[in-house]
């Protein structure tokens, strides 16, 4: 079993940072650029891996009231997620991303799921910062 966790500070409320993330629509906008997440009915997903090729059930689950994100495979438990967003005053974010891998197959190796989180990271705040402009524009 592998685990990988990364965090980066974000200058935006918790609200938007979780409201961006856990949109399932949104989710190609900031995960890595080679997984692809298509809601059925949810929490069921099915991800598609570019580097396999293959397609994956899973399951995602967001809950606002906890700010937290969790995913994972619905067969074989090859790998399960979290991202968690935190307050940290001054209007600033504390986001938390954990991967855990199960089967190591599945496991991109150290160097390259360290460098997948924080491009998702800083994708995101990108695209909460988008959001943020957008709607007070």
């Amino acid at each position: 079993m592998s685990e990988y966790e990364r965090s980066h500070t974000m200058p935006a409320l918790p609200e938007h940072v979780y409201d961006q993330a856990a949109q399932v629509d949104q989710l190609d906008s900031w995960l890595p650029e080679a997984l692809h997440v298509r809601a059925e009915e949810l929490p069921a997903v099915t991800v598609h891996e570019d580097r396999t090729d293959e397609d994956t059930p899973a399951l995602l689950k967001a809950t606002k009231d906890q700010m937290r994100v969790e995913w994972g495979t619905r067969n074989g438990g090859a790998y399960a997620g979290w991202l968690q967003v935190a307050g940290i005053g001054s209007g600033a974010s504390e986001v938390t991303v954990h991967l855990s891998f199960f089967d190591e197959s599945h496991d991109p190796g150290e160097k390259a799921v360290n460098d997948a989180l924080d491009r998702s990271l800083r994708r995101l705040e990108e695209q909460v910062r988008i959001r943020v402009e957008g709607a007070a524009g």
